[in-house]
């Protein structure tokens, strides 16, 4: 059974950081994807960034490119979020996500291939 469970959220101001960890269990196989979402209520869900861990990655959305970094601690079997100079527009709920197994990257890790999810954690960023 995979688990995922996210923490590190919380409250910071404009231009802070926050990291986050996703910490996964139940993954037996080596290869997938694994990625950060996040959503405000009454909008849809949108991607953050995702690893395929086969070697591909990681990818970002443009909107937190060149301020949030992904990186997966292997020994862990921890996701990584560090998000750097937060805005208010960052406002959200933040899940994790991972795939089945995938023996390669292929077209990539779209939304629908992620159907493992944590509960997710709050970030809330005051201006």
């Amino acid at each position: 059974q995979v688990q995922l469970e996210e923490s590190g959220g919380g409250s910071v101001q404009t231009g802070g950081s926050l990291r986050l960890s996703c910490a996964a269990s139940g993954l037996t196989y080596s290869r997938y994807c694994m990625g950060w979402f996040r959503q405000v209520p009454g909008k849809e869900r949108e991607g953050v960034g995702y690893i395929y861990t086969g070697g591909s990655g990681p990818y970002y959305a443009d909107s937190v490119k060149g301020r949030f970094a992904i990186s997966q601690d292997n020994a862990k079997n921890t996701l990584i979020l560090q998000m750097n100079s937060l805005k208010p527009e960052d406002t959200a709920m933040y899940y994790c996500a991972a795939s089945r197994a995938r023996t390669s990257y292929g077209v990539g890790c779209r939304e629908p291939d992620f159907i493992y999810w944590g509960q997710g954690t709050q970030v809330t960023v005051s201006s």
